[in-house]
């Protein structure tokens, strides 16, 4: 893994200086970016003896960490192709993320004009934009995606995209023809690779999205189907087998404050052992910034049909920058499951079936 990790980053700089170097002959505008992002979490009841637990975290903290390379050329008559290559990192291990892959947030290309943009490739589908907006957390180390780990992992493999802005109206859809192809487990890596011959269904993906979007308020509304296929995780063992997700969201400015909400309905039919679920996950939260601080907000709450199993989620964040690249912050949460759930307050974490789960963190953020 070190290798790969050595080899992605050389690739990265030679890159941006072959783009740096030679202008006359690359007309592409390379960018380097990224996000180095760590912090320090303490979360109780950790397990069923109520144990707690004091860490670095490794899936994220106020932001995943990151290092990509994006780039553009003007093709004329307002028509751009693109690339974006990004890798993700744990940044407590210096690990790959998204099932270790080099570029596993993101590795596309595409054309961009009036009419909107055309991906092909590893990328975000129609469900993680669709809560761009309406989340104010985001990917926060305590948020709605602890709740449910696909939301911030939304991306597909072997996947077709466009969107769209049309004067405020937002077309977009995403097609896979086999959304994931690694097998290292977790929600960002689920063996499904699709692609198979004679099954054009197995581990296909189809999102989509419509809103309105304004600089004051926006709704939206997304679709998001997976197919599995022999060996895939969460029970989708078989082409017939689907987990559906619908959301319907939106966000509020008032003057510098922000308040976004939604529902994410979830149909989850996986094999006879699994069966069929439903549940409904509400969310709300405001963003409030004063002077060098931002303070952010949010409650949840899923509720599991025909269960008792159910979680409350309540969280605050308050963010300090020193610059305009580096941030210090500071987060409190509190995760309440019911019945025998077993849902941790910490992206990635553990707790004790049916126990609340505290958690505080600090942490230092870097843009480059």
């Amino acid at each position: 893994m070190k290798n790969t990790i050595c080899s992605a980053v050389a690739l990265m700089c030679g890159l941006a200086a072959a783009s740096i170097a030679t202008p006359s002959r690359a007309q592409t505008a390379v960018q380097v970016y990224g996000i180095v992002d760590s912090g320090i979490a303490h979360l109780t009841n950790t397990n069923s003896a109520g144990d707690s637990v004091t860490k670095i975290p490794s899936l994220t903290s106020s932001f995943p960490s990151r290092i990509g390379l994006r780039g553009t050329e003007d093709l004329g008559n307002g028509l751009q192709a693109f690339f974006v290559l990004e890798n993700g990192l744990a940044l407590d291990t210096g690990v790959a993320q998204q099932g270790g892959r080099i570029f596993g947030r993101n590795a596309n290309v595409g054309l961009k004009g009036a009419w909107g943009t055309l991906t092909l490739g590893r990328q975000q589908n129609m469900t993680y934009i669709s809560g761009l907006k309406t989340d104010v957390l985001g990917p926060n180390l305590f948020a709605i995606g602890s709740i449910d780990p696909y939301l911030p992992n939304a991306r597909s493999d072997n996947a077709i995209g466009y969107l769209g802005n049309f004067k405020g109206v937002v077309l977009g859809a995403t097609y896979s023809f086999g959304r994931d192809a690694s097998a290292a487990g977790g929600p960002a890596a689920t063996n499904c690779a699709g692609e198979v011959g004679g099954n054009s269904k197995a581990c296909r993906q189809v999102t989509g999205l419509i809103g309105y979007e304004t600089r004051n308020w926006g709704v939206n509304t997304s679709w998001d189907q997976l197919r599995g296929n022999t060996g895939a995780a969460g029970g989708l063992t078989s082409s017939i087998h689907t987990d559906v997700r619908r959301t319907v969201n939106g966000y509020l400015m008032l003057g510098t404050t922000k308040l976004g909400a939604g529902v994410i309905v979830r149909e989850t039919n996986a094999n006879p052992a699994t069966g069929l679920s439903k549940s409904n996950l509400f969310y709300a939260g405001a963003s409030h910034p004063f002077g060098s601080f931002v303070l952010d907000a949010q409650v949840a709450r899923r509720d599991t049909k025909n269960s008792g199993n159910d979680v409350d989620l309540l969280v605050a964040r308050l963010s300090y920058a020193l610059s305009k690249r580096t941030f210090v912050y500071g987060a409190v949460g509190r995760m309440d499951n019911d019945g025998v759930s077993a849902v941790a307050l910490d992206a990635g974490g553990t707790v004790g079936a049916g126990l609340a789960q505290n958690g505080a963190m600090l942490g230092l953020r870097h843009h480059f």
